[in-house]
């Protein structure tokens, strides 16, 4: 079973060379030429990945076409350019994993309503979980969501492709609560930098994760996710993960966000993606939609509008008393 990696940035390149650390041979999509020259040359990304020395058998393609093919598709690209990428795809595999967490800006669709637009015909899983890039390449032991919606049919043909010893899926049908818990746990990863960047301690930072958790909770069931989901891996597991370590895009963000840095300088000079930023303007106006109290993401993207990081916390920390399960 050919299987096909799209984008080169840390997330896929880590997926590819874990895929091939069996000796599979794994095609990696990448757009700049002289990284695909450098995996092809000297089995390194030296400009997204720079610790992992690649598997031989990991060869990067600038080609749509090539990847195309493949019977299996990891789709890596950043949230906001999925649509376009797979657009200009000449055809489509019969299985589309979605790898990236957002929400598309502009539309409010979660990726897998973007793939089903733009590659119809596909059957649409969600891989999501707790994942630095660097641990996942280095083999480090590593638990992910497998959410599957052509079901335990679907599931039977992914899980050998993509299960490694050290790489483990865990099968679910909710599409949906996958998608939810990544996209959500990016916002809230920003709020806990802040908290670091400002020193706020880290009784802040536990309650502004168990606080922010409830926030997905009632997103999530909004529309449509199951609280289990929620609660699992892709969840509550990535939640964890990425508003504890600066290894986080997103909390790295957030922590000079909340050292005084200004939000649009930040943003252009990142060369990786804090998907986060992005998302937070549309998850506050869907809340908003569903009438789903999200303070903490609104408060969010109200930081990334330049608003001072010490006020907008002043604000949260004067919100009205009452029960924890109201709040």
């Amino acid at each position: 079973m050919t299987i096909a990696v799209l984008g080169a940035g840390a997330w896929g390149t880590a997926l590819a060379q874990m895929l091939a650390s069996d000796g599979r041979e794994v095609l990696l999509w990448a757009r700049e030429s002289e990284l695909i020259e450098e995996i092809n040359g000297s089995h390194r990304n030296s400009l997204f990945l720079p610790s992992a020395s690649l598997a031989p058998t990991v060869r990067a393609t600038g080609d749509l076409s090539e990847v195309a093919d493949a019977e299996i598709l990891l789709a890596v690209t950043p949230a906001q350019h999925l649509a376009s990428v797979l657009g200009a795809m000449p055809s489509h595999p019969r299985d589309l994993v979605l790898c990236s967490k957002g929400i598309e800006a502009g539309s409010g669709r979660l990726m897998n309503h973007v793939a089903r637009d733009a590659a119809p015909g596909s059957d649409i899983a969600v891989l999501s979980g707790p994942t630095f890039a660097h641990e996942v390449a280095a083999g480090l032991p590593t638990a992910v969501t497998l959410a599957c919606g052509g079901g335990e049919e679907q599931w039977a043909r992914l899980h050998p492709a993509i299960a490694r010893p050290t790489f483990r899926p865990y099968y679910s049908d909710d599409v949906t609560g996958a998608e939810i818990g990544g996209a959500v746990k990016n916002v809230l990863a920003i709020a806990c930098g802040v908290v670091d960047g400002l020193g706020l301690g880290q009784n802040a930072r536990a309650a502004l994760i168990a606080r922010g958790y409830a926030e997905m909770l009632r997103f999530g069931e909004a529309l449509g996710a199951e609280r289990d989901t929620l609660a699992g891996l892709c969840g509550l597991g990535d939640l964890v993960l990425t508003c504890s370590s600066t290894a986080s895009r997103n909390f790295s963000l957030g922590k000079a966000l909340g050292e005084g840095g200004d939000p649009a300088a930040l943003m252009a000079d990142r060369r990786t993606v804090a998907e986060g930023a992005h998302t937070a303007p549309v998850l506050t106006e869907l809340a908003a939609r569903h009438g789903v109290a999200m303070p903490i993401v609104a408060a969010v993207y109200r930081l990334l509008q330049g608003a001072p990081a010490i006020a907008i916390v002043a604000e949260l920390l004067a919100r009205p008393l009452g029960p924890e399960t109201d709040a």
